[in-house]
């Protein structure tokens, strides 16, 4: 008999979750939630112009997106001490609580894990996330804000996938942010 797997939508504006919940029913998930400051979010996905889906399915440009960059930096950094890995890994920034799943993510030296929670990385070097209509004022907002609490983090690219642009924010000498904009 097949087991039932019931998925965390239902009660997310509920009440607050503990870490240790949300990893309880992320691990037994079918589709992939955000966490922060114990609330659970259904992450989205650009799946055509009008229409968004859960992670399960991503647009035709995301993947073609998705697929030339993840190839190009696999063979780039092959042997090196940096492993890229796609958006199935979990990433959590401890000083702020934000468990979520970049598109692209570069992880450098060693990788760390949640002591919690062996599927959950820590400390990535870069980040990479592909833009759509419905995720890029929250990829260019709120989430980088919260991206830049990760000691470790280098560099934050975003490419665009409606038009020919990628914000590549890196830190500078100063320890600043600094943008470097490339377009058609």
């Amino acid at each position: 008999m097949d087991e039932i797997v019931n998925e965390p939508a239902v009660a997310y504006q509920k009440r607050r979750y503990t870490v240790h919940e949300y990893l309880e029913m992320e691990n037994a998930s079918q589709e992939k939630h955000e966490y922060f400051e114990g609330e659970i979010f259904p992450l989205q996905r650009e799946i055509s112009t009008t229409d968004t889906k859960s992670m399960s399915g991503a647009g035709l440009n995301h993947n073609f997106i998705f697929s030339n960059t993840f190839g190009f930096l696999s063979s780039k950094l092959y042997g090196s001490k940096c492993i890229p890995f796609g958006s199935d890994m979990r990433m959590n920034i401890p000083e702020n609580s934000l468990f979520t799943y970049p598109d692209i993510s570069i992880y450098c030296n060693d990788i760390k894990h949640l002591e919690e929670d062996e599927h959950t990385a820590l400390l990535p070097t870069v980040i990479i996330e592909i833009l759509s209509p419905s995720t890029k004022d929250y990829d260019r907002g709120n989430k980088f804000k919260l991206y830049r609490d990760i000691p470790s983090l280098k560099e934050y690219i975003m490419i665009d996938s409606t038009e020919i642009f990628i914000e590549a924010f890196h830190i500078n000498e100063n320890e600043n942010w600094e943008l470097k904009e490339y377009k058609m």
